[in-house]
């Protein structure tokens, strides 16, 4: 069983949960993934691709009024 997660230069990254049977299936996800802006990374291991994906986040909505002073 693959790990969930794993660290590339020292960020964080998740497993996507799906074994691909082949490089060219891996780079497919890998694509769309970067497509909505997360970072991946793709590994192989025992004989099948993994790939790995982060999202950093970039602008924080808060609602609702400030807490009183």
């Amino acid at each position: 069983m693959p790990q969930n997660l794993l660290f590339f230069d020292r960020r964080k990254y998740m497993w996507d949960g799906e074994p691909y049977d082949s490089r060219g299936a891996a780079e497919a996800k890998k694509g769309e993934y970067e497509a909505r802006c997360f970072e991946t990374q793709m590994i192989e291991e025992e004989g099948q691709f993994l790939v790995y994906t982060r999202r950093v986040v970039k602008e924080v909505v808060v609602e609702g009024e400030p807490p009183p002073a």
